[in-house]
């Protein structure tokens, strides 16, 4: 071809990377993988190949991991942790600098290791997931110098079993070691069985820095391996990235061990097109939001909402863009996709489309070569309802479906079970913002997709997962604060029949307080409360149908959480006020349970100023904007989680309750309350003061009754986005909130005095509270 017929055509030619040092390192392991624990290499053991998925040839053979393997990793990362919390973090700062230099030295052979591994094409592993690798290593290299003074009072967790998936290998491995390493844990990781290799060359490079031995443990394996790890009872704290299901399966396996969690899992995320929006600009975001890394992304742009007025222009110019996409060698640089992972990903993508195929759906597709590639794909005429408009497809499959208004464009973005990510793109940056306040996840893009930084949290709402990796919030949930052990107090029985005797004088009867309305038990029945000198009143005894009803009038009450915190402080001050009026009374009423005079004035007391505190936080507990990448702004938005199930302690009846529904309802939360079951009726006397204080219908609803079984009800409802329970059921309320993902918070009853400063702080509104990262473009 002469060079004139080039520039007719303007063909690439091909631009082959060398692996030839890859190539000599994996012959070098021809024999096989160990595991690294304790500072170095296993011998091999049982193992299973890793294919190359552009070519299909076996490339290496790496270990099998055992529980055996596992306990022996978990051990060595027990032994070595004390040792290196106890380091300066200046000395740990040290060393995870030193993991980053080394992992720059090595950056081009980490590049086409990944390539090699994971088929995805060479630009993406040597542009954008080493030099994000080095990055985080280096951020949280400084937060390893500043963690104690920028978190005073928290403490590492321990042993951090992690378990990172096939998509980004090495950059998953380090969202998740740096922080923990960070922090002062030790590590033991399993990475993916398909991409294990880019892990183990970690490893060494670790070795040849001198991280200390024990710190970090590689152990290889399929999902057993990944069982067993995040179930050992030697594990402090479980990250985990992956599905939603084996999330959900993570959230009940070690419901109830104590072990803290965070949970990065699937999306469906949207990208929002307005009629305004440069079009060419943002058909380029969809190239990067869904054809990058094959579309194995989890906050892949999946969904593309365009605007009813140029949707006609804007799928012209995406189908003429997805033609030009050259589709093929991961390792020649002029390749903008490569392949599929695994054969197995490549069917699942396949049986998908199959089915979306059947609902009548047009598709377009680009070409692919033979073996596990699959061609970029469009899909119009595609209703909210289908499978290819719900469930993660995780490959190169773009839907397309139109909107006429604003409202409409959030519904669309919203009718999913997940909340990872979402793209918005107009020129009228106040409607993007309008918009990224009501889309419900946890990062948005404005005119941008797909842009990542240490120094920003990531992380998603709903079944999307829980806890963010990046920034100050990633580094918080790698510490925590001292526990203290609860105790099992068994609660007596409730009866709903009538009793030998009962309170004397007039009988005021406790209903419960439903969307603004004090309402009988839908069951009819009431339950008799104990004083120090027998009965002292009637509740009644709350049904499921009930915490229902409770729910569903939370869920119609979602004003709360826009309003400002101003307007909520002015009515949390207001409802102080009113309580403070009749303090005298609740003082009466807990002095009836059998608790002294001066106690319960004090326990009054305290609940007046408690929600003072929470009164002047509403407006104060702010966000952040993070030092992230040039020409952005990265806003953090401590956003409420929705409805809050909340089961109250036992002991300290009134501050018990108070401590618990005022941090959740200054943050902007709906609450569905269930008092303390022996002594419910000082909740109950609250009715009147939030009548009188102005708080909206449905903000704050109230259900007595048994403790344990309206706590079952509360953490199966898919409508309660969050839950703190205090009690002796906490495995219980951790295994069944799995069903949706909600957000847990649980203690034993006596694990925390209620009148004490540990009733109140900034920990309960952090955990009543999400981060929504939102990239803005700024100085552009």
């Amino acid at each position: 071809m002469q060079i004139s017929d080039i520039l007719q055509t303007m063909d690439y030619g091909k631009a082959p990377e060398d692996s030839t040092i890859v190539a000599d390192w994996l012959a070098r392991h021809e024999n096989g993988f160990g595991h690294f624990i304790d500072g170095a290499f296993t011998d091999p053991g049982e193992t299973f190949e890793v294919q190359n998925p552009a070519t299909a040839e076996v490339i290496a053979h790496v270990t099998q991991g055992s529980e055996a393997d596992v306990g022996t990793a978990i051990a060595a990362a027990r032994a070595a942790q004390p040792g290196w919390a106890a380091l300066s973090g200046h000395e740990r700062a040290r060393h995870l600098y030193a993991l980053a230099r080394h992992v720059q030295q090595h950056a081009r052979f980490l590049a086409v290791l990944e390539t090699i591994d994971n088929g995805k094409p060479i630009r993406e592993s040597r542009d954008i997931d080493i030099p994000l690798v080095a990055r985080h290593l280096y951020h949280h290299a400084g937060w390893a110098e500043l963690v104690e003074d920028e978190l005073p009072g928290t403490q590492p967790y321990g042993v951090c079993a992690q378990v990172v998936p096939w998509n980004f290998p090495l950059l998953m491995l380090a969202w998740k070691v740096a922080p923990a390493l960070a922090a002062g844990n030790t590590v033991v990781l399993k990475p993916a069985e398909y991409t294990p290799l880019s892990a183990l060359a970690f490893a060494e490079i670790a070795r040849e820095c001198g991280l200390p031995k024990g710190v970090l443990n590689i152990v290889t394996g399929d999902g057993a391996t990944g069982a067993a790890l995040v179930g050992h009872e030697g594990v402090d704290k479980v990250a985990f990235t992956g599905s939603t299901d084996v999330g959900k399966t993570i959230r009940k396996q070690i419901a109830g061990s104590g072990k803290g969690l965070t949970l990065e899992l699937g999306g469906k995320s949207p990208f929002v097109v307005f009629d305004d929006a440069d079009l060419d600009a943002a058909v380029e975001g969809v190239v990067d939001a869904i054809w990058f890394n094959q579309g194995q992304v989890c906050c892949a742009g999946a969904r593309v909402l365009v605007a009813e007025g140029v949707e006609d222009a804007f799928t012209a110019k995406l189908r003429a863009r997805m033609d030009k996409l050259i589709v093929g060698d991961p390792l020649d640089k002029n390749t903008d996709m490569g392949a599929i992972v695994h054969p197995v990903q490549l069917e699942r993508i396949k049986s998908l489309m199959a089915q979306g195929a059947a609902e009548n759906v047009e598709i377009t597709q680009g070409t692919a070569p033979e073996g596990c590639f699959y061609p970029p794909t469009i899909v119009t005429n595609v209703q909210p309802a289908s499978i290819l408009s719900t469930e993660e497809i995780f490959g190169p499959v773009v839907t397309v479906t139109p909107f006429r208004t604003p409202s409409d464009a959030v519904a669309l973005a919203n009718n999913t079970r997940y909340g990872l990510a979402a793209s918005i793109w107009s020129e009228n940056v106040n409607l993007c913002l309008d918009i990224a306040g009501q889309v419900k996840a946890g990062v948005i893009w404005i005119n941008c997709t797909n842009v990542f930084d240490a120094g920003a949290g990531f992380g998603g709402y709903r079944e999307s997962g829980f806890g963010r990796e990046g920034g100050r919030e990633g580094m918080q949930a790698y510490r925590t604060t001292p526990a203290k052990q609860g105790r099992d107090r068994t609660l007596p029985a409730l009866t709903a029949t009538p009793q030998d005797s009962g309170p004397q004088g007039l009988d005021r009867t406790a209903k419960l307080f439903i969307g603004g309305k004090q309402t009988r038990p839908d069951g009819g029945y009431v339950y008799g409360v104990e004083g120090k000198n027998g009965p002292v009143g009637l509740a009644g005894l709350g049904n499921r149908k009930d915490i229902r009803n409770a729910v569903e009038a939370a869920s119609k009450a979602s004003s709360w959480g826009g309003t400002t915190g101003h307007n909520r402080a002015q009515i949390l001050y207001y409802l102080a006020e009113n309580l403070s009026a009749r303090a005298a009374e609740f003082a009466d009423r807990l002095t009836s349970f059998g608790q002294s005079t001066q106690r319960a004035e004090a326990e009054v007391e305290t609940a007046i100023r408690r929600t003072f505190w929470y009164a002047a936080q509403a407006d104060k507990f702010d966000g952040a904007v993070h030092a992230t990448k040039s020409s952005h702004v990265t806003l953090a938005m401590n956003e409420p989680l929705g409805v809050m199930g909340l089961v109250c302690p036992t002991d300290a009846p009134l501050l018990g309750f108070i401590s618990l529904v005022m941090p959740a309802l200054a943050m902007g939360n709906r609450v569905v309350a269930v008092p303390s079951q022996v002594h419910p009726l000082s909740a109950t006397d609250l009715y009147q003061v939030i009548e009188t204080s102005d708080v909206p219908a449905g903000v704050v609803n109230i259900v007595t009754g048994s403790r344990d079984d309206l706590a079952t009800t509360l953490a199966q409802h898919d409508g309660v986005d969050g839950m703190w329970y205090v009690g002796s059921a906490g495995a219980m309320v951790e295994a069944e909130s799995a069903g949706n993902l909600k957000q847990t918070w649980v203690e034993g009853d006596g694990a925390r005095d209620w009148t004490s400063p540990e009733g109140q702080g900034r920990a309960f509104l952090h955990r009543a509270t999400q981060v929504k990262n939102i990239w803005v473009p700024y100085g552009v």
